[in-house]
């Protein structure tokens, strides 16, 4: 800054105080307003005083509510996101079930050609049988076969695999004994029969396994 403008700076403030002092000489204030006295000075800072109480009171009151509300839209919220949460698992168990019913459904389609592929591979044809119905029962058998490998397929895609029994232990369970063997030559408690293939869904069970248990006699 340079010396005009601090000699203006300078001129101005001494203006001031001159006229500070002439204002508290004729009892105003420097804009003109009379100064008060004292008690009016003290009864104005009372008031303020309790202006400002209530104002307090005010914004206390205004902040428990805000609080109140917050806490009530904190439960609403947390209540909406539970009501959420149990409604999706609702419709997760829905719809597994219902998958699941359509998974067994697709089994038993799969039983039925898996018991006609066999009885058609079992087939040996009589010296009276024509050629053409060999042909056509060996096209049969043969159509069986591809369908069923595709409904493996489409069972393997959606998580569904066969439960290994023949040859295992007998696991309660995963399988049904529906009958029992007595093969002294065999374990006790082996499965030598698998009647009704089971499967796992996703590793869990989803049909069990009816098979033939080992048990020779006497055990």
């Amino acid at each position: 800054m340079d010396e005009a403008a601090k000699d203006q700076l300078a001129a101005r403030f001494r203006a001031y105080l001159d006229g500070a002092d002439a204002a508290l000489e004729a009892g105003t204030s420097t804009d003109g307003e009379p100064i008060p006295d004292l008690f009016t000075l003290l009864a104005e800072v009372a008031a303020l005083k309790n202006e400002v109480k209530l104002e307090s009171r005010n914004l206390k009151s205004a902040l428990d509510e805000f609080r109140g509300l917050y806490a009530a839209l904190r439960g609403a919220n947390t209540r909406l996101a539970e009501e959420q949460a149990r409604s999706l698992e609702q419709e997760r168990r829905s719809g597994e079930r219902a998958q699941k019913e359509l998974l067994l459904d697709l089994l038993e389609l799969r039983d039925r050609l898996q018991a006609g592929h066999e009885q058609a591979a079992r087939f040996r044809p009589q010296a009276l049988v024509r050629r053409s119905a060999v042909r056509f029962i060996g096209s049969m058998a043969e159509g069986m076969a591809m369908n069923l490998r595709r409904l493996d397929e489409t069972l393997a895609r959606r998580g569904v695999r066969p439960l290994p029994a023949l040859g295992q232990p007998f696991d309660a369970h995963t399988m049904h004994a529906v009958e029992l063997a007595e093969d002294p030559d065999q374990p006790t408690g082996l499965v030598v029969v698998e009647l009704r293939k089971g499967f796992l869904y996703r590793d869990e069970l989803l049909r069990s396994a009816e098979v033939v248990v080992n048990r020779p006699e006497g055990e």
